[in-house]
């Protein structure tokens, strides 16, 4: 008898392919109620997940049968994983599929920001060609790039910006202690905020890092200095954002991700001109969407096969199993 595996929502036919030809087979959700993921999950081995699948206690303890939840991508905020584990249920993620891209991603955000690229074609279409002297851009050779977080993504923008671009990287994370070539690392996150002219942030959404950038890092950033977020939108308060973009506490950002996804239409950031804003896209090139189905379906592969996931991101004891 086949495995079968839920796939809440629906990925790229690459995932899909590789688990047909392994032999297992697939179903796909009809939609991301709570309701019915706990009631199409019941008879189903692995779940194979995107962003948007609430994979709660409930959800996972509906599958009496579970041996992995593969993530499409790299957030696990929307997966219970202390619920996953105790139940003795591999947790995987895609960390190899999408790091460049997102990276290329935070590259354009810093590029349209600091050339007024939305800006200049929005007065050119209008007719206005003297706005080229009206706003001119900013050069980022020898400025100074912030990255919170050095993880995969923030270690490959660093050197993007560092070697492509001739910037200056400094870089914070409190867990991370080797040495990187292209990045200052500083244990003070306040003097990086008050040196860098632009911000990019990598971390992960947890308690500890929710709401990590609010009213009072801004404060620490020049007037001049950007944001960039492709991240996770959890981790700057969106209110807070636009209240310092508004008063030009920071001269703009470039956000990928929101609080809440998809946002709200009166999300106060739509209305503003110093923000450029893409739908939680960063990491969806076609070549990088093709791999996270395909690494995610290699990963269900692995477990059901009786191994230990390469890219598993919890621990399962022959205790929990």
């Amino acid at each position: 008898m086949s495995f079968l595996v839920y796939i809440p929502q629906d990925i790229e036919k690459e995932g899909k392919e590789f688990l047909k030809e392994k032999g297992y087979d697939y179903i796909i959700g009809s939609d991301l109620s709570q309701e019915t993921l706990i009631r199409e999950v019941k008879d189903c081995d692995a779940i194979l997940t995107r962003s948007n699948a609430m994979i709660t206690e409930h959800v996972i303890n509906a599958g009496k049968k579970l041996k992995v939840i593969a993530k499409y991508g790299v957030g696990l905020d929307n997966i219970d994983i202390e619920a996953a584990t105790k139940r003795g249920i591999y947790v995987t993620n895609t960390p190899e599929a999408n790091a460049n891209v997102v990276a290329e991603h935070v590259m354009a955000l810093m590029l349209a920001l600091s050339k007024n690229l939305l800006p200049m074609d929005k007065e050119l279409r209008k007719g206005n060609f003297a706005y080229r002297t009206e706003r001119f851009s900013v050069d980022l050779e020898h400025k100074t790039l912030g990255i919170v977080g050095l993880g995969r993504i923030g270690r490959l923008v660093a050197k993007k910006a560092r070697y492509g671009f001739d910037m200056k990287v400094i870089g914070y994370d409190p867990y991370m202690t080797a040495t990187i070539p292209e990045i200052e690392k500083t244990e003070d996150l306040n003097g990086l905020l008050q040196n860098s002219d632009f911000i990019s942030l990598h971390l992960p959404l947890t308690k500890d890092t929710k709401g990590v950038i609010g009213s009072e890092q801004f404060k620490w950033m020049k007037p001049s200095a950007y944001l960039i977020n492709a991240a996770r939108g959890g981790v700057v308060n969106e209110n807070d954002l636009a209240k310092a973009l508004r008063e030009g506490v920071i001269a703009g950002a470039g956000i990928d991700v929101f609080e809440q996804e998809p946002p709200n239409p009166d999300n106060p950031l739509f209305s503003l001109d110093n923000a450029i804003l893409t739908p939680h896209s960063a990491a969806l090139s076609t070549e990088g969407a093709a791999r996270m189905s395909l690494h995610a379906a290699m990963q269900v592969d692995e477990a059901l096969k009786g191994e230990i996931p390469r890219w598993a991101v919890n621990e399962v004891t022959s205790k929990t199993k």
